[in-house]
Formats: C-alpha cells, structure tokens, sequence
C-alpha cells in the first residue's frame, strides 16, 4: 500500500543559514531559484565590493530546480527534471561545469503501443530512420529535412537569449541614447535575422505563429511519430497541437546544448537540485549571502525608488542600489508593492498589462516511488536482475496519436475538469542516476496534461481529488504496463495548485507566463517597454522566467538581468 501524500525528508537538503547578517545590502535578489542565484553570482564576480543578499522563503535553494526527498530513500527533481537549455557560458563563467554530471539519454524516447508496437528515438539520425521507416518510409524520408529545419532557426534563435532583447520603444523616447544603450542587442538582431535568411523569413514567421500540427503534417503521416512529437509542442501550455503558436514551442524544446547536441535532454546526477547547488556554491565562493526560510512581504520604496524589502517577520531590510525579483511579474508588482506605490510609481497601462498576463496552465506532476521498474506489454520481459531496458532511458509518452491529445485537451476546455484520458510524459531518472533510489527500486516522475487549474466544480483542495486523477493517470499507464498500480509505495502529487503555492508558479504555469509570440522577447513580461529587466520603480528589476528569454532551466534571465544592473551601476 502506498503512503497517501507527499513526505520531505528535510535533512537532504544542503543548509542555509537562516539569519540574515546585515540590515543593509547593495542588492537583494528575492528568490532563490537557479536565475536569482545566477544573477546573484554575476553582480558579485564583477562588483566584489558589493553587499549581494538573496532570500528564500523555502527550506531549500533552486525554485523549480530542486531535489526533494519524498519517501525515505527516494530522491526526486520534484518540479523540473530534466537539462537542456542552460546556457553553456553560465556554466564556463561561474565554473560549474565540473560540479555537476549530466547524463545523456540514449534512446532519447520511447512511445509504447497497446497493439505490441512501439517507437524509439534518439540522437542517432541512423537510428532514428530505421525506428521511423517501421511505421512510414515517407516520414523516414522526412526526418532529416525537419530536424534541418529546426536546427537552423534554433542556431540563430537561441542566440538572442543571451542578451536582452532590443526594445524599440526605447528608442523612440530617445533615439541615441536608447540605440547607444542597446546596441549589443540590435546588432545581434540584425546578425541573426541575417543568418535566418530573407528567404527563410516567411517560413520562420510561420513557425513562430502557425499550430504544430500544420508543421508536422506538413512533414509526416504516421500517428506515432506525430503524437511523440507534438506533445513538445504544448509542454507546461492550455493548449493542443492546432493552437496557433504551438510550433513555436517546438523549436523552444530543441534550443539548447549542454554536451549532448542541440535539443537533447539530460538527467542531472542528483536531481536537478544538483545544479542549483553547483550555481549556489558558485555565489558564495563569490561571497554572496544566501539565506533560507525567509519570506518577503513587501517591496519598500524611498524617494520613487525601490530601497529594500520587508521580511515576513516584520523586519526592513534596505538596498542601496536595487532590489531584483526572481519572481513572476504578478507577484512582483501587484502582490509586493503597496497600493501606494501601485497608484504612485506603476503607470495604470503598465499594472493592467500585468494583471492580464497569460499564466494559464494545465499541467499536473507526480513523482513515485515504485519497488520495481514498470514493463511494457511491448517490450521483451525483461530477467528480473536487469535494472533497466532501453525503453526506460529517456521519456516514454503515453499517448499513441495526435487525436488523444487533442480530446484530451478538447475535453479539459469544454468542461473545466481533467482530461478523461490524460496525456503522460513519464521519466524514470534512476534507470542511469542510481544515487536517487534504493537498489532495485526507482524513482518515476509523471508529467501530465490536461488538469486545469480552475475547475468547474469545486478546487483541487477538495478531498480526494488530487488522488482521483492520479489514478486515472495510474489506469492509463496500467493498459501499457501491468502492474504498474501494485508497485507503486510513495506518491507525491502536485497539482497545477501545488506548484503555485510550492514553487511560486503563478498559476501553475511553468513557464513564469505563457511562451506564446504575444509573450516573448519585447513583450516579455508585457508590452510597453519593460522588457530589459527594468520595471517601472527605479531600481527595481526582474531575473527570472518571468523575464526574456522565458521559461525552462537556463539561467539566461538571470545573466541577461545582471548585465542590465551592472551596466546602470558602473
């Protein structure tokens, strides 16, 4: 019988001092997760006489990025779990790369079907075509083209996320200030709108803009493949493959190079608070403050600038140059700034523009802890000494066709209740990772769509409804692996919810709001000129998703954050 709810083991988590030292800092960051600290680390490498202070209101630095210990031996990525984006300078600029190990999935992904079929993939385009050419040659065929296509946009795409986008509002209040103050930024536009070609422009406004089943299709036939791919597509969204702008999630999964080549996903040893502490050790070899179990309540502002925070206990701490947000924007300028301020200092445009931010979600985690590695009625049955099989490397998706997902969420946004049959992305960390569960036992990490996080009758804190979907999700995996219910002895579920009082996702949206076109780059957070980090209060700035370039563990945000701060303060 498995235990009900969640337990954190606390002693797992690295400690913090909980004090804070001083009354007055040069800057403090609120929030710690990986883009607080990193921005936190840089703004003390390059201003060592500064007083750097980050606080967190939890037992345990890194966000979203962490690694909990629900059931007693089995350690967990409770949130975010696997490690692509992070941008590769970070880890050579703050020397990290060597305090972490990252393990790369090969097979990449495994789609099991009820009828004994099933479809890997991986980084192997060989491999790839022989998997494919099972179900269609066409698509086979196909392959290469698509990936070609993708990889030579992310080229030039990602590149943008390590400067702060060009904000061409800016300029029109001050043309050569605002063109001499971003010009790094306008001359990597220029550079990599060169480099995706004026030809290509019309295709890269589609695939910005398009849904992702008009791309796939355009490329693929087979339901297998298509299905596995588009679940990329609405990762973390309230949206379904023919939304419009779902492509453009696609090519965000496929940013990214951590060592493994663009787009491929790795396990952190340790769980991704492995990274977060790798960041953290960084920051205070720097001698960056970082105290935890210390909440903030308010923002406080002297003579129209920000100029410290108010604890949860009462006490002022004060920031002589800025106070940074590693929180979402909502929370930052609606709930941490007194009315007066929000009436004083905040345009009425700029407040409006925040409370309507798209933080829609629908995404449900669960992390198990199960006394055997699940089989698939597909696979070769495996002898019981054998601690894994290929299929149990890298992401295994449930789901066998694109119309699933899309009656999945169809019925989600009819009804404002769980999809009936729900989408699953499952990863089984402990497969390659074997510090993270006891031998011959795992630790599963279920990431799942479509679970509103308004529901049309009653919340999720109603009693059993959290349990009631979860074994719907459990009766789903059960048709592809039997036995999966019976194995399973720990169960930590976090609904949409959840992650927003646990991890401050606003909404539950992974992403600090969502990535679509209307939120990205200049608009983000909104439009109006706010995109480079600065809010409207002087001194006051944002570090995290919430921020260009977005969601996803990449540290950029933060890095972007400091240069804006550390160029105002020269």
């Amino acid at each position: 019988m498995f235990t009900p709810m969640m337990r954190v083991v606390p002693l797992l988590s690295r400690r913090y001092s909980t004090k804070i030292k001083s009354a007055s800092y040069d800057a403090i960051i609120i929030g710690g997760g990986h883009n607080g600290l990193v921005c936190s680390a840089y703004l003390k490498k390059n201003r060592p006489n500064w007083n750097v202070l980050v606080v967190e209101r939890r037992h345990l630095i890194g966000g979203a990025a962490v690694t909990e210990e629900i059931v007693p031996g089995f350690k967990f990525s409770r949130a975010s779990y696997l490690c692509s984006l992070f941008r590769p300078q970070i880890l050579d600029d703050l020397k990290i790369r060597d305090k972490i190990t990252l393990i790369g999935r090969n097979p990449s992904s495994f789609t099991p079907m009820l009828d004994g079929r099933h479809l890997f993939m991986g980084p192997d385009h060989s491999f790839n075509y022989e998997q494919v050419s099972k179900f269609s040659k066409k698509d086979a065929d196909n392959l290469k083209p698509y990936e070609d296509m993708l990889n030579h946009y992310a080229a030039s795409f990602e590149q943008l996320l390590d400067l702060p986008p060009f904000d061409p509002t800016s300029v029109s209040k001050g043309l050569m200030k605002g063109l001499s103050e971003q010009s790094d930024s306008i001359k990597l536009l220029m550079r990599e709108v060169g480099k995706i070609g004026p030809s290509n422009i019309p295709e890269f406004a589609e695939l910005l803009t398009a849904p992702a089943s008009k791309l796939l299709r355009r490329y693929f036939e087979s339901e297998p493949l298509i299905s596995t791919l588009a679940t990329d597509a609405i990762i973390g969204a309230f949206a379904s493959p023919s939304s419009p702008g779902s492509a453009y999630v696609l090519l965000h999964h496929v940013m990214g190079d951590v060592g493994f080549g663009r787009g491929v996903w790795a396990y952190v040893k340790g769980g991704m608070g492995a990274l977060s502490d790798a960041i953290a050790d960084a920051a205070r070899g720097y001698g960056v403050e970082i105290v935890t179990d210390v909440g903030v309540s308010s923002i406080t502002t002297k003579n129209n600038k920000a100029s410290g925070v108010i604890l949860s206990d009462g006490t002022e701490i004060s920031a002589s140059k800025c106070v940074i947000s590693n929180l979402n924007a909502y929370t930052t300028c609606n709930d941490l700034l007194s009315e007066q301020d929000k009436q004083n200092l905040m345009p009425e445009s700029f407040m409006n523009n925040v409370r309507n931010i798209d933080f829609e979600s629908a995404t449900f985690k669960i992390n198990l802890a199960v006394d055997r590695i699940p089989q698939f009625k597909c696979m070769k049955k495996m002898e019981a000494s054998q601690h894994h099989g290929p299929e149990h490397v890298g992401t295994i998706h449930i789901g066998e066709n694109s119309q699933q997902v899309e009656d999945a969420y169809n019925y989600a946004r009819a009804h404002s209740e769980p999809s009936k049959v729900p989408i699953i992305e499952m990863t089984i960390p402990s497969s390659l990772d074997h510090t993270l569960a006891p031998e011959g036992k795992h630790v599963v990490q279920l990431f799942i769509q479509y679970a509103p996080y308004t529901l049309s009758k009653g919340t999720w804190d109603d009693p059993g409804r959290r349990e009631a979907f979860a074994n719907s999700v459990y009766d789903t995996i059960e048709q592809y692996a039997p036995g999966f219910k019976s194995s399973i002895i720990g169960q930590d579920l976090l609904s949409p919810l959840d992650l927003e009082r646990v991890f401050g996702l606003k909404g539950g949206n992974i992403f600090h709001g969502s990535v679509g076109l209307d939120q990205l780059y200049f608009n983000r957070p909104v439009t109006g000129g706010y995109s480079r980090h600065a809010m409207p209060v002087d001194g006051l700035y944002l570090a995290g998703s919430a921020a260009h370039p977005g969601g996803g563990v990449m540290g950029a945000p933060g890095r972007n954050c400091s240069m804006v701060v550390l160029n105002k303060y020269k």
